[in-house]
């Protein structure tokens, strides 16, 4: 910065500019009120239906969003430019000081150009001569120095954080220049450390690297000038010489159990990087997808796709990339397995190879496995991915199908059809040398983040939007998949509380399905908003038998199933509900054929249990028992009775009921009576025998179904509530009565006896 520009700076316009920010502010503050309270909350409000309640109610949403972005990027943008204008007005006054301190030493400042000279006045000496003048030039410089680097810190910063978002509004936020800047240096620093050849690493690189990737890791700034300084090329060659115990000998020897630790902080660097729209990371995009079928010269075989997808397993990547990545990766898995009839052996770990994946789940060889657990944090991306083809008819392949007429003919294959029927997985191995489940377990992640909606693990929200027809076509494949092997899951059970997770929020489509009415009033019924999954009744009880022999899966459908009943009862007993959302028919037809389909769910989800205690597998009651009062704890963050009914769908009406302070409501009565009995572990002393097993499992339907039917009618002020026990206790019957005469259709798949209709 010029002395003279220091010196005589006026900051009227820049304090404009703060103002000018500051009220801004105020505006976007009121915007985004309305957006959010009006705007988003009339919406949420509306009753939807149809296209409006996926597309149009996400965009108001991401709309209504945008304002909240726009207030914390404006924010920032003050902050800096606020934090810039106090610093640099302290550089003045510590400049003038200083050049009026000298004056009283007999020296005189002057403008030289772009700099300054200090001299010694002609009619009087400083009293410590040149080294005075020496002393005040070196201050002032100091103090011109730091000024610059106010200036130019501050300026790299908002062009760096408007760049952040090509569209819209970052929601990056920084308290002021120093930390906005001291971002950008630090990525800097680590990025040049990254570079080094792995044998140069040492264990103080190593815990700088690692400190500051755990410290920076969200941080929009940082992750996108690390990524940008490593380059796509540079950040595989890190992981890889990292990962090297041949070449990072050093850090590998000292180091190795922080490993772990580092593969996740440098993975959520790398995700909140590819959430960046500046032309840097569009690149590093495009030039890491195109690597990874490349291999790196450093790592002989190793390719760019086995050490990218190590680096995906935690964090929220870009949804474009991931789809990028994931047709490039499909390509490559077609073209290294001759379109899918063998393992692709480029994936299969050698023992001299590098483990790639340091949290001992599996070596990292095969990338599709890094690559699932991104997208189960991706629904998006994973709804895409999954929908998109594989094989198409008139490819090189053996696949068949039966056309019409019996005749076997080749098939087309998306991906869905391809890793969950067909695929010939690598063998892998934990770090205890068992078999590894993380492959196929982190497949049924991104099917449940695919089909929901929302990232795998969590519960759904209010703002979660009713389910499109991607998604309700993929659970319709993955349904008839599973009946038409079960050992599919059964084979795999690890991935059944994913497959529970996703029954549990497509209970309005399993309901209408078990039905079988296409004619009658079943939609009003179980009203739905968003798209259907068209599901075939004896597909329903086949996957509802097969998930019900795990544990997780079981309580996630069958703790959602009663929640569901007993909101449907709510909903439906409710004299101010619309003449045009009613239900056709008496309270007692209504409890009736709600109970007998929640009952039908039950028996289905008892008789896969009586399979788990009593068949090969001799599962112990208490897991079912205690999976159910797990279910507690999942649902202790979830909210209210939706029960897919305009934009309050939620498929699963969870337990804000029981966790969230409103247990007085119906479903939440009939939630906390059902985890205390899964305390007290009711199941135990009936799983001696299959009739016992059965009787057990349709007494605590009756309860659930009584109770809830019970206190709907005493909500809604029906007369003699009480009566509403037989009329549940009737449709309880028939339900169980339906499961069993149904399971018939599985009986060749179960090894005990399917219980007497």
């Amino acid at each position: 910065m010029d002395f003279e520009a220091l010196h005589s700076a006026n900051f009227t316009l820049l304090d404009d500019t703060v103002s000018d920010w500051t009220s801004m502010l105020t505006k976007l503050e009121t915007l985004k009120r309305d957006a959010e309270e009006g705007l988003y909350g009339r919406a949420k409000k509306a009753d939807w239906a149809g296209y409006n309640a996926t597309v149009s109610r996400e965009f108001i949403g991401k709309t209504a969003g945008e304002f909240g972005d726009a207030v914390i990027q404006a924010t920032s943008i003050r902050n800096i430019m606020r934090d810039t204008r106090d610093e640099l007005k302290t550089q003045q006054r510590l400049l003038q000081e200083a050049i009026e301190r000298g004056r009283g030493r007999n020296l005189t400042v002057s403008a030289n150009g772009g700099g300054f000279t200090v001299r010694e006045n002609p009619d009087k000496k400083a009293p410590g001569g040149q080294s005075d003048v020496d002393a005040l030039r070196d201050e002032l410089q100091s103090i011109l120095n730091k000024a610059t680097e106010i200036d130019n810190t501050a300026s790299t910063s908002l062009k760096a954080l408007v760049d952040l978002a090509d569209h819209g509004f970052s929601d990056a936020a920084y308290k002021d220049r120093d930390t906005a800047a001291n971002a950008l240096k630090e990525a800097e620093r680590l990025a040049a450390l990254a570079r080094k050849k792995p044998e140069d690493l040492t264990v103080e690189d190593f815990d700088a690297l690692h400190a500051g990737l755990k410290k920076y890791a969200g941080d929009e700034l940082f992750a996108e000038r690390l990524a940008e300084q490593l380059g796509a090329r540079g950040t595989l060659d890190f992981w890889a010489g990292v990962s090297d115990p041949r070449s990072a000998y050093q850090v590998g020897h000292k180091r190795v159990d922080q490993f772990d630790d580092l593969q996740k902080h440098l993975s959520l660097t790398l995700a909140t990087a590819t959430r960046a729209d500046t032309p840097e990371m569009a690149n590093w995009k495009h030039e890491m997808t195109s690597l990874g079928s490349q291999s790196l010269a450093r790592n002989g075989t190793t390719m760019g796709f086995q050490v990218m997808s190590n680096l995906m397993r935690w964090g929220d990547y870009d949804d474009q990339f991931l789809t990028s990545y994931g047709t490039e990766l499909i390509k490559t898995e077609k073209k290294l397995s001759s379109n899918g009839q063998h393992v692709p052996l480029a994936w299969q770990h050698m023992d001299m190879e590098p483990y790639l994946n340091r949290t001992g789940t599996d070596s990292g060889s095969d990338p599709m496995v890094g690559f699932l657990k991104a997208l189960s944090n991706s629904p998006d991306a994973a709804t895409d991915f999954f929908s998109a083809p594989f094989l198409s008819k008139d490819e090189d392949h053996e696949f068949k199908t039966k056309d019409k007429d019996g005749n076997e003919v080749k098939d087309a294959l998306s991906n869905f059809d391809y890793l969950f029927e067909e695929r010939d997985w690598p063998q892998e191995r934990n770090s205890e040398g068992e078999d590894s489940i993380e492959g196929r377990n982190n497949l049924a992640l991104a099917l449940e983040a695919a089909t929901t909606g929302h990232r795998a693990g969590e519960m759904p929200t209010p703002d979660l939007a009713p389910h499109s027809e991607a998604q309700a076509t993929l659970m319709s494949a993955i349904v008839a998949s599973v009946e038409e092997d079960p050992k599919r899951l059964t084979d795999h059970a690890h991935m059944s509380d994913s497959m529970g997770q996703i029954a549990s929020e497509y209970l309005p489509d399993i309901n209408r399905a078990l039905a079988d009415d296409p004619r009658g009033n079943t939609d009003r019924l179980f009203p739905l908003a968003g798209a259907q999954a068209k599901l075939d009744h004896k597909d329903v009880t086949a996957f509802l038998i097969t998930v019900g022999q795990n544990p997780d899966g079981y309580a996630a459908v069958e703790v959602g199933q009663k929640a569901y009943m007993a909101s449907l009862m709510d909903y439906h007993l409710d004299p101010d509900l619309p003449a045009d959302k009613r239900y056709p028919h008496s309270a007692q037809e209504t409890i009736e054929t709600i109970t007998r389909r929640s009952g039908e769910v039950s028996g289905s989800l008892a008789i896969g249990m009586q399979e788990a205690l009593l068949g090969p597998a001799a599962k112990e009651a208490k897991e079912f028992s205690d999976s159910v009062a797990q279910q507690k704890n999942a649902w202790s963050g979830a909210i209210g009775t939706g029960i897919g009914v305009g934009v309050s769908f939620i498929a699963t009406p969870v337990g804000g009921a029981v966790a969230g302070g409103v247990a007085g409501t119906v479903s939440g009565m009939v939630l906390e009576h059902i985890f205390q009995q899964s305390e007290t572990d009711v199941l135990t002393g009936a799983s001696r025998s299959a009739s016992d097993l059965w009787e057990k499992s349709r007494d605590l339907s009756a309860e659930h179904g009584q109770l809830a039917a019970i206190n709907a009618a005493k909500k809604h002020e029906l007369p003699q509530p009480e009566q509403t026990a037989d009329w549940a206790l009737t449709g309880r019957d028939n339900g169980f009565s339906d499961a069993a005469t149904n399971a018939r259709g599985m009986a060749d798949h179960l090894t005990t006896e399917v219980p007497a209709a």
